[in-house]
């Protein structure tokens, strides 16, 4: 919500605004699909649309563009690579398309409405075109992002809304520590536990208290949104747990434990002829020779953030 609030503040100010947005990235990209970045006409700058020489440029063409009034959306195809024609004078080989509006004061209750949107927890859809960028309130998607982009037509929607979510099954001080990080890296967490008043219970999370775990599988959704770490008080309730969720589609599934608790518990999952034991991360996290909480909270974030990125 911030670089509405910033592009906001510049307009009751009187200054225009360009507002670079990200409208598809391909491969190796600095600047990934989403990414905003507000250039006012004063020359103040907020947000990021990949940084380096990149952004300098297309920066520097914004403030031009600013003083000659321009209002019409332009297309910007950025290509990290030497020796083209649109070349960004990056080389880490991957493209960026950018699409970018002049904002002026008849913009503003426009901007009112994305603030007030991300205020009440309604969110909608952002739409960007070759004609406006504009809000559908209330709205929503199935997935982060639609993309149609021809050389002078794009239709891109963005559900402001769409969170990743991050499910941890058990309360203790590695759940209070992944429940700190996960924030920032753009995941709404919730945390469950069958023990109520723990002194770990992280006040990053949504705490949601269970009567036993046999019931666990009913209180998570399934879809590519949906993360599990499961680290529950013992190996009987973690049993219980894998048990019900691995039938499940979900994005992301890890187990925390021992090696030794972890064979024993695949062995004892393939005996009852449970199936796709290859979704399972366990032991959990990317080995990094982690020893306290914070340190498995890395691990874990790490591994998670390698599912999501491929």
């Amino acid at each position: 919500m911030e670089i509405w609030l910033k592009i906001k503040c510049a307009l009751e100010s009187g200054n225009r605004v360009a507002l670079l947005y990200v409208l598809e990235s391909i491969g190796s990209s600095p600047g990934r699909q989403g990414f905003k970045m507000m250039v006012s006409q004063n020359g103040y700058l907020f947000g990021s649309i990949g940084g380096g020489m990149m952004e300098y440029n297309l920066v520097e063409s914004c403030k031009k563009w600013l003083q000659e009034e321009q209002n019409s959306p332009i297309l910007k195809r950025q290509i990290h690579r030497k020796n083209t024609s649109d070349s960004s004078g990056l080389i880490c080989s991957g493209e960026q398309i950018v699409g970018i509006y002049s904002l002026g004061k008849k913009d503003l209750p426009q901007i009112d409405d994305f603030i007030q949107s991300t205020q009440n927890g309604t969110y909608g859809i952002l739409v960007a075109t070759e004609k406006e960028i504009k809000l559908i309130p209330k709205a929503t998607l199935s997935e982060k992002f639609t993309t149609n982009i021809s050389k002078d037509r794009w239709h891109v929607q963005e559900d402001l809304g769409y969170h990743l979510v991050l499910h941890i099954i058990g309360g203790g001080h590695v759940s209070q520590a992944l429940a700190k990080f996960a924030p920032d890296l753009g995941f709404k967490v919730i945390v469950y536990d069958d023990r109520n008043n723990l002194n770990t219970f992280s006040k990053y999370a949504k705490i949601q208290l269970i009567s036993d775990y046999e019931s666990i599988g009913k209180y998570i959704p399934q879809g590519n949104r949906h993360y599990i770490v499961v680290m529950s008080f013992g190996y009987q309730s973690d049993l219980k747990i894998i048990q019900q969720l691995l039938p499940f589609d979900y994005k992301y599934i890890g187990l925390m434990g021992s090696k030794n608790k972890i064979r024993m518990l695949k062995k004892e999952l393939i005996a009852q002829n449970n199936s796709n034991l290859e979704k399972l991360h366990a032991p959990i996290g990317i080995q990094i020779s982690s020893q306290t909480p914070t340190e498995i909270a890395i691990s874990i974030m790490g591994e998670m953030i390698l599912v999501k990125n491929k």
